[in-house]
């Protein structure tokens, strides 16, 4: 059964930081580095120009020197705080009320809470107690599609409910000067925070993507490739050499499953710059067909689970011909595919 998602709404914090201010705070707090010029390259070649974090570049939070329960708690709040503003606008958006709520699906990797997001919500947004819940914590980048995977399951089984999705993070909290490789300083510039929401339901509320089908797959042997590590410091996060070529290795399941379908356009996680090329490429589209990925990196960075739901509220400003095919495409630690297709329906 399809499942129809309203325009996602973006809430993005009030901290807009240059990559120039970074580039600057990395020279100061490491100019002693010996692949410091590589480290400022890569950070220039990372398709960011601007991005948004909940507090201070210079905070403790950020580029202080708090330790793992600041750190972890200040995300937490701030998240919460972003998923609240645009769970609610969504809601109002999709000409609902709070009362028509009946399951909440939600996306975070950053902060801990016990009551999770998901608890938090339904207080903060006077949900019905009966409100269903999908907490999800661990997918980190795939969490926006992972997300709507979910919702469509959901309404395949209840047609007649209507389903609050909503992602999160604060990725500013691994911004720390305690990790020093080089892909931890790349992702110092590429990370950013910020929350999204969206509804879904059997029947078009209106004009938007319709799920007509869903993928998941996991990259075999590839475990350390992408991966969160926790200590006395904060939040971290790891790669691998191997790691900027995954998303190309499972280009042929992602064209095995689409088989001999043509798409249309496409809402790529924008990861960095090869990866949407990588995706584009395998789906027969261009960096033209590829521009709201491109624009999304640009200007707000990696948001992580939030971000293909900011590219396909992006693709509402320009939206596909009725009738078109489309695929959204994000990846997540492990290295995990999360994929959908559908059709924009006027």
């Amino acid at each position: 059964m399809p499942a129809h998602v309203t325009t996602p709404q973006v809430t993005l914090p009030a901290h807009k930081v240059t990559t120039a201010e970074i580039l600057d705070d990395i020279q100061s707090r490491h100019h002693d580095h010996p692949r410091l010029s590589v480290i400022l390259r890569a950070i220039g070649n990372c398709g960011v120009s601007t991005r948004h974090f909940t507090r201070p570049l210079q905070s403790p939070t950020v580029a202080g020197d708090a330790g793992v329960h600041e750190r972890t708690q200040a995300a937490f709040d701030d998240a919460l705080t972003m998923a609240t503003d645009a769970a609610t606008r969504a809601i109002a958006a999709a000409g609902l009320q709070p009362s028509d709520i009946s399951a909440v699906i939600t996306s975070h990797a950053t902060g801990y809470s016990v009551p999770n997001l998901d608890v938090h919500l339904i207080a903060a947004l006077g949900l019905p107690s009966t409100t269903r819940r999908l907490p999800m914590t661990t997918l980190a980048c795939a969490g926006g599609v992972h997300s709507l995977i979910r919702a469509h399951d959901y309404v395949t089984a209840r047609p007649a409910d209507t389903v609050l999705v909503v992602a999160t993070e604060c990725l500013s909290t691994s911004y720390n000067h305690a990790d020093t490789s080089i892909p931890s300083m790349i992702y110092k510039a590429l990370f950013a925070d910020s929350a999204a929401a969206t509804i879904v339901t059997g029947a078009q509320l209106q004009p938007g993507l319709r799920i007509d089908d869903t993928l998941e797959y996991w990259l075999p042997d590839s475990l350390d490739r992408y991966a969160g590590r926790l200590d006395e410091s904060g939040m971290h996060f790891d790669s691998t050499r191997q790691a900027p070529a995954s998303a190309a290795q499972t280009m042929p399941v992602l064209r095995d499953w689409l088989g001999n379908d043509l798409v249309d356009f496409a809402v790529i996680h924008p990861g960095g710059p090869s990866i949407i090329r990588d995706v584009a490429q395998a789906l027969g589209l261009d960096d033209v067909d590829a521009h709201h990925s491109y624009a999304s990196l640009n200007e707000n960075g990696n948001l992580g689970g939030v971000s293909v739901l900011d590219i396909l509220a992006r693709t509402h400003t320009t939206p596909p011909t009725d009738g078109a095919l489309g695929v959204a495409a994000a990846f997540g630690p492990g290295f995990t595919l999360s994929a959908l297709r559908g059709t924009w329906q006027d």
